[in-house]
């Protein structure tokens, strides 16, 4: 079990539903306080498939120090992300601060607007591996790579690696 630790998973129309809820609930399983977030505190998010998500508050109330980990995840959520500064900013608050921030699949997108990814080794889904590669990261083709603060996978067959990364780091 991991105490006192507390972990901010985000969230916006069009998420991958387990890109979401399997961090989300892995987290939840080892006493980590989660959160969803989303622009708007209350708001329901509808996945690629109309599965809701309510987000339990937003960027106003919540600030990145006040979380141990920021978990991105893809589906077109991101593309959605980048149409305002909030969710960009919140994550590179969160990584200049030295938390965990977690992206799989196309949640890179969210890491190549928040100007973090210079000098780093990442993964991402394929199809955006130039975003990664001009955001200036390394891109590499792993299920899960660690590099300092930030964790990145490719897909959700990935998700298992991903999750034991993130509960790993949370755990030092």
């Amino acid at each position: 079990m991991i105490k006192g630790k507390t972990a901010a998973v985000l969230v916006e129309e069009m998420y991958q539903e387990l890109e979401v809820w399997v961090p989300y609930y892995r987290l939840k399983e080892e006493g980590v306080k989660t959160f969803l977030v989303g622009a708007e505190k209350g708001k329901i998010y509808k996945s690629k498939l109309g599965y809701p998500a309510v987000a339990e508050t937003d960027y106003k109330r919540l600030k990145a120090s006040e979380v141990d980990t920021v978990v991105i995840p893809g589906g077109f959520a991101p593309d959605f992300m980048r149409r305002y500064p909030e969710p960009a900013k919140f994550v590179a608050d969160a990584f200049k601060g030295g938390k965990v921030v977690a992206s799989i699949c196309h949640g890179a997108w969210i890491l190549c607007s928040a100007e973090v990814l210079r000098g780093k080794t990442a993964t991402c889904f394929y199809a955006i591996a130039d975003d990664v590669r001009h955001a200036g990261a390394k891109y590499v083709d792993r299920e899960v790579v660690v590099d300092g603060n930030l964790i990145t996978s490719r897909k959700p067959e990935d998700l298992p690696a991903f999750c034991a990364a993130i509960v790993a780091a949370l755990a030092r």
